[in-house]
């Protein structure tokens, strides 16, 4: 299993997280090709090679709108529109099959819900010089992913990482998810940054992200909310939802935009130094701004960890999926059985990952439940209101825990009966289990009229041999 080290000294943002991946060998075809999937027009690639503090990286923008062609950029000319709305970069033959575009005096922006700022994208005080179109969404942006043709993994991931700033950004404003109007992140270059890290990653192969302790600048930005200290807002809540610490420096500026806090707060399993990495590839992804104590790069090292060790410093470790969630407990003695049951079907509905009661003896040997939640770290607080509003609970126990996952995909297997899919559990790249999937032999029951139990041996059957 492939490691992707995020080595954030100078934060991150999601135009250096692609530039990043472009310097570690990312085919610059293969991400516009799949950007093109969105349907989004209007908008420009480009990717140069240049320097940042003396290091050679990659410089990546999204350019919206602009540009007629005649300083050898690309744009649209005219009220013509280019073809899929992208430019196409030029190869330069550098070593790692990069296309890269010619560099323009705009710089691309960061992405978050403010209007303007003194981003990595920008130098300190200095507007965006395009237009983004309407301020969408949260339920347009996902909307505009389901009804792409972009990959199943790849359409998951970029509606998980827009979800993390429209929670954050509804706390901020007091709406709902669904009803939070993002600014920046809701704009063309945005939506191109964090489809295309999530169709990045989907490309190099789903690596392992490992990530450096997060470091953020100091100082203000002019926002929306007017001038606001750095961290802002949007970056607090995204990282303290994961339960990621933030650490701040003495560089006058903001180094972490909301963007880059949810790539991380999605993907990096965990935060500290390297430990047994061996080095293959590193990518540096630009910025614009030259800070005045650090490089402003993105470092990315791509590798292999040998005689890795696992947590807690016994065997070596696995190539399992890591996540973190929270656990939500009461005790309750006084809730009728119809209303526990109408609460459990509520929270699965909302999105919870599990929940059950368990028996247990309360005060004066009374019999009562344990009611347990397993959900997202960020969807905490909204499980908590529901169990104190839909039961009898006085209070909620919060505690947020590690887990470790096979890695999973479903395939479908042929059966006397007909296809059916089967989800398979993956360690060390061995199948660990292959179990019918309830929905698939469902329907074989159905269309056959035979017994669902008979479908299932059926199935688990033909799953066998995928273990084989």
């Amino acid at each position: 299993m492939k490691i992707l080290y995020l080595d954030i000294f100078s934060g991150i943002s999601g135009d250096m997280f692609l530039g990043a991946m472009l310097d570690l060998g990312l085919k610059f075809g293969v991400l516009e090709a799949e950007l093109c999937k969105l349907g989004l027009t209007g908008y420009h690639l480009h990717t140069t090679r240049k320097q940042n503090s003396q290091i050679e990286g990659v410089k990546f923008d999204v350019h919206v709108g602009e540009g007629n062609g005649k300083d050898g950029s690309y744009g649209n000319h005219g009220n013509h529109e280019h073809e899929h709305g992208h430019g196409h970069g030029h190869e330069h033959g550098h070593e790692h099959g990069h296309e890269h575009g010619h560099e323009h005096g705009h710089e691309h922006g960061h992405e978050h819900g403010h209007e303007h700022g003194h981003e990595h994208g920008h130098e300190h005080g200095h507007e965006h010089g395009h237009e983004h179109g309407h301020h969408r969404n949260f339920a347009e942006i996902k909307r505009l992913i389901l009804t792409s043709t972009l990959s199943d993994w790849v359409k998951q991931k970029s509606i998980a990482v827009f979800e993390r700033v429209a929670v954050a950004e509804g706390k901020i404003h007091g709406h709902t998810p669904e009803e939070v109007h993002f600014h920046e992140v809701g704009a063309i270059d945005s939506i191109v940054d964090i489809v295309g890290a999530c169709v990045a990653l989907e490309a190099m192969g789903k690596p392992r992200v490992l990530a450096a302790s997060v470091v953020e600048g100091s100082g203000w930005v002019h926002c929306a909310h007017g001038r606001f200290p750095v961290p802002t807002t949007a970056t607090l809540e995204i990282l303290g939802a994961r339960g990621i610490a933030l650490t701040q420096c003495e560089e006058p500026h903001e180094l972490v935009t909301p963007t880059g806090a949810a790539l991380l707060a999605e993907f990096a399993e965990s935060f500290g130094p390297m430990q047994n990495l061996v080095a293959e590839k590193i990518g540096y992804g630009l910025g614009t701004r030259q800070n005045k104590t650090r490089p402003n790069v993105l470092r990315a090292v791509w590798g292999n960890q040998t005689g890795a060790r696992s947590d807690d410093g016994g065997a070596p470790s696995h190539d399992w999926e890591r996540d973190t969630i929270a656990v939500l407990e009461t005790n309750i003695d006084d809730c009728p059985a119809e209303i526990l049951g109408y609460f459990v079907e509520r929270a699965l509905a909302a999105g919870a990952l599990d929940v059950f009661h368990t028996p247990i003896q309360m005060k004066k040997n009374r019999p009562g439940v344990l009611v347990t939640v397993l959900c997202a770290a960020d969807k905490a607080d909204a499980f908590t209101e529901m169990l104190l509003r839909e039961t009898s609970a006085f209070g909620v126990r919060r505690s947020t825990m590690e887990r470790r996952k096979l890695r999973r995909e479903s395939v479908s297997v042929s059966t006397a009966l007909g296809d059916a899919t089967v989800k398979l559990g993956k360690l060390d790249g061995q199948i660990v289990h292959a179990t019918p999937e309830f929905e698939s032999c469902k329907t074989l029951a159905a269309r056959s009229n035979l017994p669902l139990q008979q479908v299932y041996a059926t199935v688990e059957q033909a799953a066998r041999s995928l273990k084989s």
